[in-house]
């Protein structure tokens, strides 16, 4: 499950930045996470749930944006909804798309506490 390394690395990041803030804790944490980021949001949230203990966390509230994927076509430049790769463009039935959004994973906010 490598869901549980990246939750490790989220944690880390966040209570980097808390120290920064010289915050005595996180009250929140967001994170947008794109449909096609390889992520099985399930297993995201079970491995934060493990992972938050004993750290600066392990009180916040944890929320998770999940991000439309959303391809351009090669061929007509139609832009479009996907839930697979392999999802052709619904106007010209092209098979070659290019995923301009839905791949992310980022910490969008966090908030602390001093």
């Amino acid at each position: 499950m490598h869901e549980f390394s990246i939750a490790m690395n989220i944690i880390e990041i966040a209570e980097e930045e808390a120290r920064k803030a010289e915050a005595s804790k996180i009250t929140s944490l967001t994170l947008d996470v794109g449909m096609m980021a390889g992520i099985e949001f399930y297993a995201l949230d079970t491995a934060m749930e493990m992972a938050v203990k004993d750290t600066m966390l392990e009180k916040a509230d944890v929320n998770v944006n999940k991000i439309t994927a959303i391809a351009r076509c090669t061929q007509c430049h139609h832009e479009f909804q996907i839930s697979e790769i392999t999802d052709p463009c619904p106007k010209c039935n092209s098979l070659f798309s290019d995923v301009i959004s839905g791949k992310e994973m980022k910490i969008s906010s966090i908030t602390v506490e001093q």
